[in-house]
């Protein structure tokens, strides 16, 4: 699916509904077992924006297949093949990442969801797989953004600006990187995507993956070493995943190493591209976490190291705009109410 065809202006993925209170949310995970503790103050918060979280058995699985599944494949699919097809839920902010979102792909049955209105997919880390399948399988746009069982001294304002964007999307049109760095100056319009670099590069080769052509480019990671972090850029560029990018963010690098040794890194693999590039926007793992947009028209200006969308995040819940009409010039699983 491409961003846009050339000569055109970028457009945005068909966005899916702001949500609203009252509104139910499913809970659940396509990767690792959440952290109960830090799953139940997720479900609070949810619950303070006036939402109804509805926890499916994914979400409270604590391992029973592997330690570092939730759930064998045919719950995590389900679960989430539930979820998109039950129209009582207006969105999903998944549990937790961790590890086995591509066997949750692997396992998928798609069938009867292409064509159903969108609803958003709120999560990052693991989760990236699941939004690029989302953008190049179903044409939505979706929410890389904090967790329910996200946590840590930061956790206000990540939890803070997830739910502007999922409830407020109007307020959210506007992103400012003050603490990022300047790689490559210039501007930049494309269509968002991206997410973790380790699940980017892992779904190269396989029908979910969406290459960044036309496209500005997220890459965030936490805890690989320096050498790693090379070779899965490399791997981008060899694969052609990053032929006819339009710009890049380069957020959080947590536990990677020295922040010096990344960013030669970042600057020689990515500044050497020819477009726009900022570094250490506070997206991802390890910090301040701006949510941020998949599949929404933008415009990134490297120099001034903001992002504008042509489009909310999501549709406005009183109606709004018509999904992605922005453009920029020049089987049912059982739940338990949480």
């Amino acid at each position: 699916m491409s961003h846009a065809d050339d000569g055109e202006h970028p457009r945005s993925l068909a966005r899916p509904r702001a949500l609203r209170p009252g509104d139910r949310v499913a809970v659940l995970s396509v990767s690792s077992p959440a952290d109960p503790a830090r799953l139940e103050v997720g479900l609070d918060v949810l619950r303070f924006a006036g939402l109804e979280p509805v926890v499916y058995p994914s979400a409270r699985d604590s391992g029973s297949m592997r330690r570092y599944l939730a759930g064998d494949d045919r719950m995590r699919t389900g679960d989430l093949r539930a979820a998109l097809l039950d129209p009582g839920i207006a969105g999903i902010v998944f549990a937790t990442g961790g590890s086995g979102a591509q066997r949750t792909l692997e396992a998928m049955d798609w069938d009867g969801i292409p064509g159903l209105p969108p609803k958003v997919l709120a999560g990052y880390s693991d989760v990236t797989a699941i939004l690029e399948a989302a953008a190049s399988k179903l044409g939505w746009a979706s929410l890389l953004s904090p967790m329910a069982d996200s946590a840590g001294p930061a956790a206000h304002y990540s939890f803070g600006s997830m739910l502007r964007a999922l409830m407020h999307p109007e307020r959210a049109t506007s992103i400012c990187y003050q603490q990022a760095k300047t790689i490559t100056g210039g501007t930049a319009s494309g269509v968002t995507l991206g997410g973790n670099l380790t699940l980017l590069t892992a779904s190269l080769g396989t029908p979910t993956s969406w290459p960044a052509r036309g496209g500005i480019l997220l890459v965030e990671e936490e805890h690989e070493e320096d050498y790693r972090l090379d070779r899965m850029l490399t791997q981008l560029r060899r694969s052609g995943y990053l032929d006819g990018v339009a710009g890049v963010i380069a957020g959080t690098f947590a536990g990677c190493g020295e922040p010096d040794a990344v960013e030669a890194i970042i600057t020689e693999r990515l500044g050497g591209l020819g477009v726009p590039v900022i570094a250490w926007a506070n997206v991802g793992h390890g910090g301040y976490f701006q949510s941020f947009p998949v599949g929404v028209a933008a415009e990134l200006d490297a120099g001034a190291r903001t992002l504008r969308l042509a489009d909310s995040p999501l549709r406005p819940a009183d109606g709004g705009p018509r999904a992605g009409a922005g453009s920029l010039a020049g089987g049912a699983a059982a739940v338990e109410p949480a």
